[in-house]
């Protein structure tokens, strides 16, 4: 049985955006009522992103157009370098260095929605609070940090140190640190579900019947959707403190077989395909490659 994917409007409308930054209302719609939506729901989704300033809006119904405004590329863009490291771990390419960064800030009351963001942001990189105000990372994210805190105003209050010697209470050993800090039982189980969702598409995506190009496109945003609810709690740790064997590992080699399979199929949207094609192909070529050895 193939679990079903729930696909929010606004993930299916970033999913679409092509090389050149628009969204074809006539895809959109297509796409919606195979997943299921109504095409009132597509279109206050559509309101609601343009109200918000992410879109632009030209046309009217299906011959309509989105433009992704530049604020909108920028919130997406990071996401390829994370998926790109997580590939680079499962091949061993990234090895810990053993380094614990952390991150301190003390922004006062009369900031609260720059304090509530720069937390925000802390979390979304992989940190866990050690305690209040002070946040732990793995992995080297200085420069995510800095960028957020200066486009927030808070720069003046952020402190970044590293160190190799963490104890918490007790507990020293980075293994132990790495269980008690994140909930790696619950990341577990999204990599778990992303794997259902990944054997059943790829097998359609490497059987002999034939795909439409709404076929294929479905199951791209299928496997984007769920790969992003996998990877965006995951702090993304080293091997070396993860459970063995880690399901992110096999989850992420189908999902780059899926996307081998998918570059093999789409021969019809050309220059027109949407961008999330280029951006799972580019990052999950040599993975697919490896797995394939």
């Amino acid at each position: 049985m193939t679990d079903h994917v729930e696909i929010p409007t606004r993930m299916l409308v970033h999913a679409l955006i092509r090389e050149d930054g628009t969204v074809s209302a006539d895809e959109l719609y297509t796409v919606a009522n195979t997943l299921g939506m109504s095409d009132q729901q597509v279109r206050l989704c559509v309101k609601r992103l343009v109200a918000e300033g992410r879109f632009t809006h030209e046309g009217r119904g299906r011959k309509a157009e989105l433009h992704a405004t530049a604020d909108t590329t920028r919130a997406l863009a990071p996401n390829a370098d994370f998926l790109r490291h997580a590939f680079q771990q499962d091949a061993g390419l990234a090895p810990w260095d053993g380094v614990w960064h952390l991150a301190a800030f003390a922004v006062p009351e009369s900031a609260r929605a720059a304090r509530d963001s720069l937390r925000e942001t802390l979390v979304h990189l992989g940190g866990a609070p050690l305690q209040n105000g002070l946040y732990v990372c793995a992995n080297t994210w200085e420069p995510y940090i800095e960028e957020a805190a200066h486009r927030l105003g808070a720069h003046g209050a952020l402190t970044l140190l590293t160190t190799t010697d963490l104890r918490r209470g007790d507990t020293h050993a980075p293994d132990e640190l790495a269980r008690e800090l994140w909930p790696l039982a619950e990341i577990a189980d999204r990599y778990h579900r992303l794997s259902r969702v990944a054997r059943p598409r790829l097998a359609r995506l490497t059987g002999p019947a034939a795909l439409s190009p709404s076929a294929l496109l479905t199951i791209a945003v299928e496997l984007a959707a769920e790969l992003t609810r996998a990877i965006e709690p995951d702090p993304l740790l080293p091997p070396q403190l993860l459970p063995r064997p880690w399901p992110g590992t096999e989850a992420r080699e189908l999902v780059a077989r899926c996307w081998a399979a998918l570059r093999g199929r789409d021969h019809d949207h050309g220059e027109a395909r949407p961008a999330l094609f280029r951006f799972y192909a580019d990052i999950t070529r040599e993975a697919a490659e490896r797995a394939t050895r």
